[in-house]
């Protein structure tokens, strides 16, 4: 009989853990524009938090209605999940966190050049003359 018990009390900590995982998901509705208070809703932080964030990280830089009212835009709602996520599920501190979005943004800078073909110099001048003959029979005689 104990196992049962146990069996049963397994259960509703897995439910309570996936329960945990669904809320931890944010969907982003598919909008151009959301008021910080939808944004608050959508990531379950206060407004403040989000305030200070705008003074603490660059990246984060929602903008202003004539009315004055901080517009973000999808890619900031998506910059504050990535920045609650650095501070609250992995632990960063601000300063790391802020340093960790520029070493990511550096690294997607940092690409790695095209992979060209190498040609030699004998194919590019053959090229090169064929271009010229195209060039003398399109330009008009003089």
């Amino acid at each position: 009989m104990p196992v049962k018990k146990k069996a049963l009390a397994a259960k509703p900590a897995i439910a309570k853990n996936a329960a945990k995982k669904k809320d931890e998901e944010i969907l982003i509705p598919d909008k151009l524009y959301f008021r910080i208070g939808e944004v608050s809703r959508l990531c379950r932080l206060p407004a403040y938090v989000l305030r200070f964030w705008e003074t603490e990280f660059p990246q984060l830089h929602p903008v202003k209605s004539s009315t004055g009212q901080r517009m973000y835009r999808r890619r900031d709602v998506e910059m504050v999940v990535k920045i609650k996520e650095l501070l609250y599920r992995q632990g960063f501190t601000i300063p790391g966190a802020r340093q960790h979005l520029r070493d990511e943004v550096k690294a997607h800078k940092a690409q790695s050049p095209l992979p060209f073909p190498k040609q030699s110099s004998a194919d590019l001048k053959r090229l090169r003359a064929g271009l010229q003959e195209i060039l003398e029979i399109v330009s008009p005689q003089r």
